[in-house]
């Protein structure tokens, strides 16, 4: 991408790659029976709950059990009469660690498989709409949102799970030992348990609203920083893009700073109940004459019932931020806030049906400015793009040629007029944000960003397109690529390190373009698919996209090179956002004007020496 006032063609970072499932995985999770896997989560999350209650009366046995024993001891009774109290402890301890140690294998073992199979759908419901979001604010959706889900069972679900049994287990002991104190023991507990948590979840609210974008801000300036370095040294934006990020890292911090402030408030406040209680309890006690053994039993079983308790304020934040993020996650598949269950964090697919059949593109008076008093990047332009055609966009650099494909692609918001998509049904759709734009953009798309490769294999990277093409379809788009000698030599199975650091520019160019290819959308967009590659490549991978059977797919090329494009049906000459000239590669060349000029120029320079030759 080449134009400077383009916001879409500006330098942007290439997306951190991502650990990603295979394409057997894929395969596996679109043909599974719906509910397949669901009686299994069930069940280990039934087990995770059921050993976490365990884990929490066998504490609370073992705190009772070894009061009594410390305390009856003192009195120097025969052993006999102590013996039933030292199995009891022993006992206690063993299966509070046996059930404690279930509880997290259990429970981390169903949140570790719902938040892959989260960032699964996730990825199944942006991959149709293809690149359409700045790398750094996906991957922090890919990664910290959909930590969500499993903070909702780690977090969430089972330390409430263990309040409870924490709760009941105290009220049994008080009934047990002195039933006076358990409306004392109950009003201690559910305080801590029910209103403290209120509050800290009522104040955490105001905060999950701020935290989540902040965060993605952040993340995206500093993949900007990380991955762009050499393009905003370039443009002498270095020192704009660390002010931005260091002023979002501010904002987060102070964020986070006064987010910490209240949760420490929450657990302070929850500890001076259990303070509180416990003391009440022991005089209570006393005044009851309860006895020595009794009140230091009662005593301790309230203290320790208030050890599951005391994370809930916590859990209450953790509960409404996972809310947050699950909110993000549905907003990232185009979903509205009530598609999905907030309780499972599933995606739904994103609505709105795509038009059938061969697709006529119509560009209505678009005019597109990127900053209220600029000059338009787009000025009116009117265009017809129907289908079969392969249509080459050209023009000076900043003409407006990527953010035209940006708004085919849905990308840009135009100031007046649009992009309308009619497929041969007579369905219309509105390229833009929203359903309807996503929509659009599931047949109407391509290489329109950065190149970029996920750390995965060469196989799995070319499937991200079809999950369910085969090795001969595979193998095609690498050879319209140009990459069949290189993935021969190479392998299938090649994995393609972070940001492409195992392959040259070319190569990761051209790996994009083979993806592009292999999804054959009705509207394939292509921005500079040769732009790395040097100039007989890339004469080559021209040739053969062009030489492709068209049928009803359009094909929309943006390049600077001319080479070739007498093979396309139609040449688009935009300048100062404007189409200035509009025809055949003949009929171009044949009057005045910017095609001519340019090819005389790449004729004197020796890109068509051979081509110069002929026509002389």
């Amino acid at each position: 991408m080449n134009d400077p006032q383009d916001p879409t063609s500006t330098p942007a970072p290439t997306p951190t790659p991502l650990t990603i499932p295979t394409t057997e995985a894929r395969g596996m999770a679109r043909t599974r029976k719906p509910g397949a896997s669901d009686a299994g989560y069930r069940g280990r999350t039934v087990w995770a709950v059921v050993c976490g209650a365990l884990a929490t009366w066998t504490g609370l046995g073992l705190t009772a059990a070894a009061a009594w024993l410390i305390t009856r001891a003192a009195g120097q009774p025969p052993l006999s009469a102590l013996s039933v109290a030292i199995v009891a402890v022993r006992a206690c301890a063993t299966l509070k660690g046996v059930f404690r140690y279930s509880e997290r294998l259990a429970g981390h073992d169903v949140a570790l498989r719902a938040q892959a199979a989260e960032r699964g759908r996730l990825f199944a419901a942006l991959a149709p709409a293809g690149p359409v979001r700045r790398g750094g604010d996906l991957l922090s959706r890919m990664v910290s949102d959909s930590d969500a889900v499993q903070d909702l069972l780690v977090r969430c679900l089972l330390p409430a799970v263990g309040a409870a049994a924490g709760v009941t287990g105290a009220l049994a002991v008080a009934v047990w030992l002195l039933p006076a104190a358990v409306p004392l023991v109950a009003a201690g507990l559910l305080t801590a348990a029910l209103p403290v948590p209120a509050a800290a979840a009522a104040t955490a609210r105001r905060w999950a609203r701020r935290t989540a974008p902040a965060r993605a801000e952040l993340a995206a300036l500093t993949a900007d920083l990380a991955h762009g370095a050499d393009d905003l040294a370039a443009y002498g934006a270095t020192g704009r893009a660390r002010a931005a990020a260091a002023g979002a890292a501010e904002r987060l911090t102070a964020l986070e700073r006064r987010r910490a402030r209240a949760q420490a408030a929450a657990t302070a406040l929850a500890v001076l109940v259990q303070g509180l209680t416990v003391l009440a309890v022991v005089l209570l006690a006393r005044r009851h004459d309860a006895g020595q053994v009794t009140t230091a039993v009662l005593a301790l079983a309230t203290l320790v019932g208030f050890e599951p308790v005391l994370p809930l304020p916590r859990a209450a934040e953790d509960w409404v931020t996972a809310r947050a993020a699950l909110r993000r996650l549905r907003g990232t598949a185009g979903a509205t806030p009530d598609s999905a269950d907030s309780s499972s964090g599933g995606l739904p697919a994103v609505p709105g049906a795509s038009p059938a059949g061969p697709c006529t593109v119509r560009v209505e008076d678009l005019t597109v400015r990127y900053r209220p008093g600029a000059a338009p990047a787009l000025d009116g332009v009117g265009l017809v793009l129907r289908p079969g055609r392969r249509i080459a966009v050209v023009g000076p650099s900043g003409s407006g040629k990527s953010t035209l494909l940006g708004a085919l692609a849905g990308l840009v918001t135009a100031e007046r007029g649009g992009v309308v998509l009619t497929g041969a049904d007579g369905r219309a759709l509105r390229a833009g944000a929203g359903p309807e734009g996503e929509a659009a953009r599931r047949v109407m798309t391509g290489l329109v960003t950065e190149p970029y490769v996920f750390h995965a294999s060469l196989r799995d990277n070319l499937a991200l397109a079809r999950p369910d093409a085969g090795d001969a379809e595979l193998a095609e788009a690498l050879a319209v690529a140009g990459l069949t000698e290189w993935a021969g030599r190479t392998g299938w199975d090649t994995v393609l390190r972070e940001d492409g650091g195992s392959v040259s520019g070319g190569q990761l160019q051209r790996v994009a373009l083979a993806r592009a290819v292999l999804r054959d959308p009705a509207v394939l967009l292509l921005d500079e698919p040769t732009e790395a590659l040097d100039p007989e490549t890339a004469d080559g991978v021209t040739a053969r996209l062009l030489a492709r059977p068209a049928g009803d797919r359009t094909t929309v090329w943006v390049t600077h090179r001319l080479s070739g494009l007498a093979a396309a049906d139609e040449i688009v000459v935009l300048e100062e956002g404007r189409v200035t000239q509009h025809g055949t590669h003949d009929e171009l060349v044949a009057r005045p004007g910017y095609y001519r000029d340019a090819w005389e120029c790449e004729l004197l320079a020796g890109g068509l020496a051979g081509v110069g030759a002929g026509r002389d």
